[in-house]
């Protein structure tokens, strides 16, 4: 099962982005498999051991969960050089001020690739989804949302970008209440 592809929106406004993101996922062998595309007119990456800071230079980034309201959610990141981050949060109120996020959790089966061409960047995650329902029946709705931030490049600015825009300034991807619904239909 896969779903359409979608295009990343500015994560503030809504609007189109300068550089343009693609997304495509669907669910294959129990896994979320996300494919990002995007435009790129200067590389900002350094950072390549696992659970390092991506999110303070280009990342792609999924928040996941099967939880509804989404009290507990899952961060993954992969960066240009195939980094990859990710992180159980508890938000207990749904708002970034009592968020708790523990970056020493680590996804098991967790992997991802990145390719760079000449102005864009690729990556692909895949997200085992089993273990991420912690002993709760099985999801056929996950709530989520897909981000990337593109830190200065050639625009001179950082960028955030959102499939489901959160409408915070400064851009705050940590907003839970704007997940989208991912329909999981052939099991997880």
């Amino acid at each position: 099962m896969s779903l359409p592809p979608i295009s990343l929106r500015d994560a503030i406004t809504g609007a189109t982005p300068r550089l343009r993101t693609s997304v495509r996922a669907g669910f294959r062998d129990g896994r979320l498999v996300v494919r990002f595309d995007g435009r790129d007119d200067g590389m900002v990456a350094t950072l390549t051991r696992r659970d390092d800071p991506l999110w303070t230079e280009d990342v792609f980034e999924v928040f996941l969960t099967p939880h509804d309201p989404p009290m507990v959610y899952f961060e993954f990141e992969i960066n240009p050089l195939g980094a990859l981050f990710d992180a159980r949060v508890e938000s207990p109120d749904l708002e970034r001020e009592t968020m708790r996020a523990d970056p020493a959790w680590d996804l098991r089966g967790l992997s991802g690739r990145s390719r760079l061409r000449p102005g864009r960047w690729s990556a692909v995650l895949e997200i085992p989804l089993a273990p991420l329902l912690e002993g709760s029946p099985p999801a056929t709705v996950w709530r989520a949302n897909f981000f990337r931030v593109d830190r200065g490049g050639g625009g001179g600015r950082d960028e955030f970008s959102a499939w489901s825009p959160t409408g915070k300034d400064p851009a705050d991807f940590h907003a839970p209440v704007r997940f989208g619904s991912l329909g999981l239909s052939g099991g997880s």
